[in-house]
């Protein structure tokens, strides 16, 4: 079967790509098409656009780069097309992929969704619309499923991939070595993986590494980045910079700073207690902020359904509260075990390894299965 995948981020490349295996080991005859990034095209797909070109961040970064976007959806609708899929998989990046799932339904082709967009948090009466448009779909975290079923829309909760992902990490043990780090305890920089979020963040992120002398700080970059973009604050505050290396660098932190977004959970995951950081452009936070229907941001807070880390929002995220979360949990920190007692909880709800696994087997399964009478 011909199986057409997008994963418009960084995240949803690797996701995809463990789908895609997945997928080839119940379909050995699959053939995928997909917009993805390295990992993608190393799983066995046709790479056919870059998550980097789709980097847009926030309503206003949007707005900007409407004209650029709805050329790569005029382009997507063409090659869909061509390419005559027996099923469209969409992954996360809810903004672009829903505008897919609207065409490819409308055109007749069959839609699955692996990693929900988060109606739950925003403008809830999006669930009816996904249900219009989506065939399957397969979501990762457990109150997932209780959520649609307030809508009459049963989904397959599969678990989470990244658990996956951490399964499949061989940590390097000349890390340390390699990246010349000392024997100071190490608190990781992870600012994100799009260019204007980099920025903004290390710029508040570094300003604390004066207020901690007996501490080495390390920067998370990403290579589909330039490696330029880094070099103030490695010259500024000499922080070194490990590219491509989050979890080798989480599995020697004691601590961290991190971006909102899916390195909140994966941070959990390895057991390391962390700040999350989160400011954005006045527009869109003023925008996000009438329309958000949850209590927090984190992955990490939404799961556990209470505040587990500290969230740094917008106008409360500067160096001083940065610098005073950040004492609470290094070594003789009072939150420190805390966060790290909570963390079992959490991976616990999450379920175990091997969601990729069961959402392409699923995939297959139902992509099999005679139409309904």
């Amino acid at each position: 079967m011909k199986y057409y995948v997008i994963a418009g981020e960084r995240s949803g490349d690797l996701h995809a790509s463990n789908l895609i295996r997945a997928i080839h080991r119940h379909d050995p005859q699959a053939e995928v098409r997909a917009w993805g990034g390295e990992m993608t095209q190393e799983a066995g797909a046709t790479l056919v656009k870059h998550y980097r070109d789709l980097a847009f961040m926030g309503f206003w970064e949007v707005f900007k780069n409407l004209r650029t976007i709805l050329g790569f959806l005029s382009f997507c609708k063409k090659d869909l097309l061509a390419y005559g899929p027996d099923v469209v998989i969409l992954v996360d990046y809810a903004g672009f992929n829903m505008r897919v799932a609207k065409f490819a339904k409308a055109k007749g082709l069959k839609v699955f969704y692996y990693i929900s967009p988060k109606v739950w948090a925003w403008n809830q009466s999006r669930a009816y619309k996904i249900k219009a448009l989506v065939d399957r779909m397969f979501v990762i975290f457990p109150f997932e499923k209780s959520f649609f079923a307030r809508y009459n829309y049963p989904v397959d909760f599969v678990g989470n991939p990244l658990f996956d992902a951490i399964a499949a990490y061989h940590p390097d043990p000349r890390f340390l070595t390699t990246h010349q780090l000392g024997e100071k305890p190490i608190v990781a920089l992870l600012p994100g993986s799009r260019k204007q979020e980099v920025e903004r963040m290390l710029e508040l992120m570094t300003s604390v590494i004066p207020q901690f002398p007996a501490y080495q700080f390390v920067i998370a970059g990403v290579s589909n980045l330039p490696a330029s973009l880094y070099q103030r604050w490695q010259q500024q505050y000499q922080v070194p910079v490990v590219f491509d290396a989050t979890y080798d660098l989480l599995s020697h932190a004691c601590a961290a700073l991190v971006t909102s977004g899916t390195a909140t959970l994966e941070t959990a995951l390895f057991r390391v207690p962390q700040v999350v950081c989160y400011q954005t452009g006045t527009i869109t936070y003023t925008i996000a902020r009438s329309l958000i229907k949850v209590d927090y941001i984190s992955l990490v807070n939404l799961v556990a359904e209470k505040e587990v880390v500290r969230e740094l929002i917008q106008h409360e995220l500067n160096t001083e509260n940065l610098v005073a979360e950040l004492k609470k949990i290094t070594a003789s920190g009072t939150e420190r075990q805390r966060q790290l007692d909570e963390y079992e909880q959490i991976r616990r709800a999450l379920g175990e390894q091997g969601a990729s696994e069961k959402a392409g087997r699923l995939m297959v399964e139902y992509l099999k299965a005679p139409p309904a009478q």
